[in-house]
């Protein structure tokens, strides 16, 4: 039993330091929840919400070592605890600035609205040199020379790498599509294949987008960056749609234009996504077909997702006031020739 009685103390004094602390941590963070609140600027909120995590390791560790410091256990090891204690330490303030560096890095990106989209992979990518700047304070700390691990990690490496050589191809392509930014996260694009949709995210391995029925596609990188594709929001989301509407021969070629110009200016004040600059044009293009008149109207609309809508709008506007002008749509005829060969 007297064996027993340090450990039982020990535990003891933890779980009541343990207490303790988590309750001054929870007294603690509301005290900065109603600072932030007064304040304008939100990257004090960011950094209160990056260091909930790693002010939980902090409090389990502090209590490890107060119920080492204070219990009757060998004087061997208060050196182990406050090495443990300083090793924590170090790694909670990585993980802390792990944590906020992703938020602070969005943030920042979007108040100096820099051409950066912000991604899980470049996300990744900051965690990890940060975790690597951390790893490498810690083994410092313990004397452990870093030169023979670089140098195994550079042989290992080689071998990993022709293991792992798809994943790392996509890897890479991810970091390719990002830094060329022709692609960006929200951005509007069609595949080769002939999937469309908006850009959810850019992976370390995949890229996901999500397409107009709300379904997700996802594409690995290195199939992505080889591919050819058309992104509707590059140089700019406003685009130009081009309407066709045919009408029968008999039709006046000049009343057909000036009704078409009539509604689509009467359209551009009522119609979400209907631009009024630059302004409307109306051309008798492509022509001459094998039963109609084929013009094409072409106006200005916001971004491709309101292509369908205006579209829809236009041609029952257009449907309603052709028949009111009396202009018809022709229908699809064929004059066919009969030869008789006995009268031939």
């Amino acid at each position: 039993m007297n064996d027993q009685q340090p450990w039982l103390v020990s535990s003891l004094i933890v779980l009541g330091s343990m207490a303790l602390l988590l309750l001054l941590r929870n007294l603690l963070f509301r005290i900065l929840h109603r600072i932030t609140r007064k304040t304008e600027t939100r990257i004090d909120d960011l950094l209160v919400a990056g260091l909930r995590i790693p002010s939980l390791f902090l409090v389990m560790v502090l209590s490890m070592y107060i119920g080492i410091r204070m219990a009757n256990l060998p004087e061997s090891w208060f050196a182990y605890a406050t090495r443990g204690m300083h090793l924590s330490i170090i790694f909670a303030i990585t993980m802390g600035l792990a944590n906020v560096s992703g938020r602070l890095l969005a943030y920042f990106l979007k108040q100096v609205e820099l051409p950066i989209s912000v991604t899980s992979l470049l996300l990744a990518v900051v965690k990890a040199v940060i975790y690597v700047i951390g790893v490498l304070i810690i083994l410092n700390y313990l004397g452990i020379s870093i030169a023979p691990l670089i140098t195994a990690l550079g042989v290992g490496g080689l071998a990993m790498a022709l293991a792992l050589q798809d994943t790392l191809s996509n890897l890479f392509a991810g970091i390719h599509i990002m830094a060329e930014q022709a692609i960006r996260v929200g951005d509007f694009i069609q595949l080769e294949g002939g999937q469309e949709g908006y850009v959810e995210d850019i992976g370390w391995r995949t890229t996901r987008i999500r397409m107009l029925p709300n379904n997700m596609v996802v594409v690995p990188n290195n199939k992505l960056s080889q591919s050819v594709i058309t992104n509707y929001y590059l140089p700019e989301q406003k685009m130009v749609l081009q309407l066709p509407v045919n009408v029968s021969y008999a039709s006046d070629p000049d009343q057909v234009e000036r009704v078409l110009l009539e509604e689509v200016k009467k359209a551009q004040a009522e119609v979400p996504g209907l631009l009024a600059e630059p302004a409307p044009l109306v051309r008798l293009l492509p022509g001459f077909g094998d039963s109609s008149l084929n013009f094409s109207l072409l106006c200005h609309i916001r971004e491709i997702a309101d292509q369908n809508p205006v579209m829809n709008e236009l041609n029952k506007r257009i449907l309603k006031r052709f028949r009111q002008e009396g202009i018809e749509f022709p229908y699809p005829t064929r004059t066919v020739y009969l030869r008789d060969e006995r009268t031939a």
